[in-house]
């Protein structure tokens, strides 16, 4: 019976394999709509949540955050199984769907609500993230204004913004077509421009 209860106690303080290798990872490249489908296409990416950080105000709506009032950008959260892709994928796969030098927005959306940044969770991603930066400013010929921030708090946006590429196919691509996002992003990475494959 002692052993029993030895086995029990200790299956609840270690962790599962599958709770110890989810992570998460918050990027913010202008429209959450455009920034889900890189990371969706990636083997071992678990989900891709569009959301808001950054801001002063607890649970803010879409409204609040597009008229500025709240301080918030627009994000994707990335759930990740760290056993099948690492965080440097994950980076390299923003930067190719991002303009890195736009410090008023990105592409047609214009604002702070559509600027970038890397929003990190521990010590681990910030570094990863600070020398991912360093490296892109080698290959672009202009400052890299994308920020580096201690991440916060995430807040899903209202659920008819998820999946957005999927649930309203034909306004996405229209949108994103009528947005300059893919012509700008192939002037900056080439032929990488938009994927999710390494930019090194």
């Amino acid at each position: 019976m002692k052993i029993l209860t030895t086995v029990l106690v200790l299956s609840f303080l270690i962790p599962t394999v599958a709770d110890a290798a989810e992570k998460q990872a918050v990027f913010a490249g202008g429209c959450f709509w455009c920034m889900e489908k890189p990371f969706d296409n990636i083997d071992g990416v678990i989900s891709t949540i569009s959301g808001f950080s950054g801001g002063d105000v607890e649970k803010p709506s879409y409204d609040q955050v597009s008229g500025g009032d709240t301080g918030h950008i627009e994000v994707i959260e990335v759930k990740y199984d760290d056993a099948k892709v690492n965080y440097e994928t994950l980076l390299e796969t923003y930067w190719a769907n991002i303009d890195p030098v736009d410090a008023g927005g990105q592409f047609c959306d214009r604002g702070h609500t559509y600027t970038t940044a890397i929003f990190y969770t521990d010590e681990d991603q910030k570094t990863l993230a600070e020398t991912s930066k360093t490296k892109i400013s080698e290959k672009v010929d202009d400052e890299i204004v994308t920020d580096i921030r201690a991440l916060d708090v995430f807040y899903p946006a209202e659920d008819y913004h998820q999946n957005y590429y999927k649930t309203n196919t034909t306004k996405y691509k229209f949108y994103r077509w009528k947005c300059g996002r893919d012509d700008r992003l192939e002037e900056i990475w080439g032929d990488k421009a938009g994927k999710s494959v390494s930019l090194f």
